[in-house]
């Protein structure tokens, strides 16, 4: 991130960029700041937007040769294009020797570092991982948002944002709108704000769900699910978040026998080193044995209702009455 604000700050562009990982916001908005560098706002001849797998190689290559229309460059935005996991190969054979007028910036989800295409953009250009921020970035990115818009927050309400909107900048921003259109001309944002306006993410809810089954609370669990179901959350989908949670917290607690810490275990399976200590604190309450029986009875339960066996929403509550028993 430092070296493409160098870049724009000089004025001195590599002819390719690759903005990849997790978290949306922070690609789209270093994206966004390399369009507003690279090429004027009213210029849309020189200005092409790719979007998608199928995306035409050949085509792009074709107008990467193009000279650019009465400017010095021609910058081509490709998004979510595959190239980076699968056929990549003819655009990183002529991203080894590219039209000196022509830019690329790429933004990914998902790039496979062992392709050819990954390396050539290493080599040529610049490549960014925006990896999940750690809560102490997070917790400073919030403070500082509202204090430009006049506003303060306590710690523990941060924490409490956060356990609610999880660690995606993108979702993160869209809350703290509307907190501060609710907070209106009030300074303090407070636990009882973010209680009324900020939305429970469904993780959330399965997060709950399978706290109450290790506390022997069925009924709480079920009183969760038909929550779910209510909002029109379809039970195949609760079921594989059930099965994500039960194998995250399986990974969490072996890694954590194996003496790894918080920070190396988040980064093993994926998620911000505070989201793993939640997980942790969750996975204690259960033996290995058990975690590992819940996520075969997960595969089992989608069996079931694959094959008929049983409808999906029983197949579920079933599920939730004996997956960690």
């Amino acid at each position: 991130m430092r070296q493409i604000n160098e870049d724009i700050k000089q004025g001195n562009f590599r002819q390719v960029y690759l903005l990849y990982g997790e978290e949306r916001y922070l690609r789209r908005q270093y994206r966004d700041k390399l369009q507003k560098a690279l090429c004027a706002e009213e210029d849309a001849m020189n200005l092409h937007f790719y979007e998608g797998k199928s995306t035409p190689v050949e085509e792009i290559i074709d107008l990467a040769e193009t000279l650019p229309f009465f400017s010095d460059r021609r910058v081509i935005f490709l998004n979510d294009s595959g190239l980076f996991k699968s056929g990549g190969e003819k655009m990183a054979e002529y991203l080894s020797n590219p039209s000196d007028t022509c830019f690329f910036v790429f933004t990914e989800s998902e790039v496979d570092k062992r392709s050819r295409l990954y390396k050539t953009v290493q080599s040529k250009g610049y490549a960014a991982e925006f990896a999940v921020q750690d809560e102490n970035t997070l917790k400073r990115w919030i403070a500082g948002i509202l204090a430009r818009e006049g506003k303060r927050i306590a710690e523990s309400t941060v924490m409490l944002l956060l356990s609610r909107t999880g660690t995606d900048m993108e979702n993160i921003q869209m809350e703290l709108e509307k907190l501060i259109c609710y907070c209106m001309e009030r300074e303090a944002v407070t636990p009882q704000d973010v209680e009324a306006v900020c939305a429970t993410r469904v993780s959330n809810h399965i997060f709950d769900m399978i706290n109450a089954v290790a506390a022997g609370q069925q009924k709480q669990a079920l009183e969760l699910y038909y929550d779910l179901l209510a909002l029109k959350e379809p039970p195949m989908r609760i079921l594989f978040l059930i099965a994500r949670q039960c194998n995250m917290l399986l990974q969490a607690k072996e890694l954590k026998a194996r003496g790894f810490d918080n920070r190396t275990i988040g980064s093993k399976i994926g998620v911000a080193p505070f989201i793993a200590g939640k997980y942790l604190n969750q996975a204690s309450r259960f033996r290995t044995s058990v975690l590992r029986n819940a996520v075969e009875k997960c595969v089992e339960a989608e069996e079931a209702v694959k094959t008929g066996k049983m409808n999906d929403v029983m197949s579920v509550e079933i599920l939730i009455l004996s997956v960690l028993s």
